[in-house]
This record gives structure tokens, sequence and C-alpha cells, in this order.
């Protein structure tokens, strides 16, 4: 029996309880899979020797967290779809000979999204446009969403973003310029913050929308894992709205490396669990 663990990297900046470790290793507990999980801090310098250090020590794959997202392309051999269309990588994945670098955090999102609403057909509004957004909406538009509203502060950024979408998915976008309440069109059907407004510790702060426009049959979700139930998500569920909170997305994420990792469709609940423990 082969005792050593099938290594697994995050060049990210360590913590004292990573949220993402906590989940992957109950993942791997519970399956009884033989892997490591290891959070180690990449300056962008070490990047390449990183990378290079992963391939020589036999990692089967790693996360990679900001400021590496579009860095890592170049120490990569292909790109998966979504990955392509968003210009960033936060997973790669060893297949055969190669090094394939994939997006998981709009999935991990569309993956939450259709356990509640299938986002064939509707319109999305997307608080923000950060990595976070431009991956939630090119993934949502390859899963057939027809319209977006981008909305957000600085009007170069959104439009930045409403253009990449209108010329690389199929789905149409405008941008909406963020200057006080916002309120939120009438067609919507998803309503998601992809800002980090309400992170802990300011819970008591949420995106600047227009309550009042929030309809029972939308869908709100907030990105935001800690805390789970932000005070959007509490507004939202008050008016009756569906919501979800930013854990589906996290655990959503994790299982998809997992998928591509190790060829196992891991317990989410288990995963949801740990991160329950993790954030009271």
């Amino acid at each position: 029996m082969n005792f050593l663990p099938t290594l697994i990297g995050c060049f990210a900046k360590p913590v004292a309880e990573n949220p993402t470790v906590v989940m992957m290793e109950a993942a791997f507990r519970h399956h009884g899979l033989h892997y490591l999980y290891v959070n180690m801090e990449v300056s962008p310098e070490n990047l390449a020797d990183a990378v290079r250090g992963a391939k020589a020590q036999g990692y089967v794959g790693f996360n990679c967290s900001l400021p590496h997202k579009v860095a890592v392309i170049e120490h990569l051999d292909g790109l998966g779809e979504s990955a392509r269309l968003i210009g960033a990588v936060n997973c790669a994945v060893k297949r055969g000979d190669q090094w394939i670098g994939e997006n998981t955090d709009g999935k991990g999102f569309l993956n939450s999204l259709q356990e509640v609403a299938d986002p064939n057909g509707q319109h999305v509004v997307i608080l923000g446009a950060g990595g976070a957004a431009r991956a939630i909406a090119v993934e949502l538009a390859l899963a057939g969403a027809r319209k977006f509203t981008i909305v957000n502060r600085s009007e170069d950024r959104g439009m930045e973003l409403t253009t990449h979408v209108t010329r690389n998915t199929p789905a149409a976008a405008v941008f909406a310029p963020w200057t006080g309440p916002f309120a939120i069109p009438e067609d919507a059907g998803v309503v998601v913050n992809a800002t980090s407004i309400g992170l802990y510790p300011d819970v008591d702060v949420m995106p600047e929308i227009d309550l009042a426009t929030l309809k029972p049959e939308m869908v709100v979700a907030d990105v935001i894992p800690n805390p789970p139930y932000t005070r959007l998500f509490n507004e939202a569920e008050n008016l009756g709205c569906k919501v979800l909170d930013g854990l589906g997305m996290l655990v959503n994420q994790g299982a998809t490396n997992i998928e591509y990792w190790a060829g196992v469709s891991p317990d989410k609940g288990v995963m949801r669990e740990a991160l329950a423990r993790l954030f009271g």
C-alpha cells in the first residue's frame, strides 16, 4: 500500500483556519481519500517556481487565489472553456502529461443556483464587476441566461465586464451605474451580490438596493460565506424571495475541484457542515 498522500496545493496566504482547507479535508476524511490539501503562501515572483515544484513533486493539481489567477495561465498547457472565457484560473488539474487550468468559481455558483432555479432564459442582475462577478456572468451565460444587468460604481470596470459578456457569450448585457439605491428591474429573475459588502466584520451593511423592488419570485444570492446569513440574505428572505448564501457557492466550488482531481463526487453536506462549524 502507498502511504504517501496524494498532494494538492493551494497557492494562497495561509490563515489560522482556512475555510477551503477545512471543507476539503472534511471531504477527504469522509470518503477515505488519501489526499493532502496543502495551503502555502506564494509570492508573485515565485509563482513559476511553485508551479514547477508542484509538477515535480507529483501533485495532481492545485488551487490559486489572487493575485495569481491570471499570471498562472502562462505556466499551464491549456484552459477549460469557462477559464478561457473568464480569463482566469483558480484550479489546475493534471490530465495525462498536461496541466489544464479551470475556473470553478462560476461553476460553484451555477451549481448552487441550480438547486433552486434554472438559469436558462433568466435576466440576471449582478452587483459588482470584479473577478467573482465575471466568473458568475460567464458561467450563467454558458448555462443559458439570456440577459445580464451589470451594476457597478466604476463605469469603466462595469462597461468592461458588460462588453466582455456581450462579445464572448450568447447572452446580452447592459451596464447600470450604481449611484444610489438600485431598483431591481421587474423582469429580473436572479439578483447576485458579487461584492464584498457585508463581509465579516462589517456584518451590518448591505448592498445599496431598493428593497421594495425585490419580488417573492426572485432568487437573491450573496457570494459572501462569512457570515453565511448576511443582512441582504435576511432582508430578502423576509420579503419572501428564494435566497442563496455564500456557503453554497464555496461548497460547490470545492466539490467541483475534488471531482476534477480525484474523480469522486463528494458529499456536499459534509463539506457544508464543516464550514458551518467553522463560521459558527
